[in-house]
């Protein structure tokens, strides 16, 4: 803008190169997925939580994505099985998500809640902050030391739940909502590594 209206000749940044920083993020493996899954929990706002989490973790969807869902998102697909169909709130994409047999069995643990049966959402999510909160509680018990938030979810639907099952990265990035596929390639990396690692301690 400064150039434009001649304020002043040159642009500063005009060599200046941007340089990425990659991080590595964190996800829970297949066994961790399933000691959450599996944990017996009899205190509703911890099993809220950690059906919103799974819920998440088998659908690629972010906790704002969850919150906001409701029945109309639920749809039928050509083939008969059931479809999220949404737009996620950080990328404003649209996105149609099969719903995988453990996701459904969630939706269908509360189709009886009031606020779902107002049209209100699908699952009766807390707060992103107490979420957090009670995810450690929940990890917690199952032993897990990584720092599990909301965020881990997503994370963990690419890596554990589909591109480790080689389901196509295009298919992934597709799912998770990402228009550029060099965001997805970052999890295609850490599940190289770990066929990469099992392969050499196979030997």
């Amino acid at each position: 803008m400064a150039v434009a209206n001649d304020c002043i000749q040159k642009d500063p940044f005009y060599n200046y190169k941007v340089k990425f920083k990659e991080v590595e993020r964190e996800y829970h493996t297949k066994k961790e997925l399933e000691s959450i899954v599996n944990l017996e929990i009899r205190i509703p706002r911890l099993d809220i939580i950690r059906d919103m989490f799974v819920f998440c973790c088998f659908t690629g969807l972010a906790y704002i994505d969850v919150k906001k869902l409701t029945p109309n998102n639920i749809v039928p697909h050509i083939d008969g099985s059931q479809w999220i169909q949404s737009a996620r709130q950080k990328t404003r994409s649209k996105l149609g998500i099969p719903l995988l047999p453990s996701a459904m069995e969630i939706l269908g643990k509360y189709e009886d809640h009031p606020k779902v049966q107002n049209g209100e959402c699908v699952i009766p999510v807390l707060s992103n902050q107490k979420s957090n909160a009670y995810l450690k509680e929940i990890v917690d018990r199952c032993g897990i030391t990584k720092n599990l938030t909301t965020h881990l979810a997503p994370h963990t639907f690419a890596t554990t739940v589909t591109l480790s099952k080689w389901i196509p990265i295009e298919t992934v990035g597709k799912l998770l909502g990402h228009k550029n596929l060099r965001t997805t390639q970052h999890y295609a990396k850490i599940v190289d590594r770990i066929i990469l690692w099992l392969y050499t301690s196979a030997e």
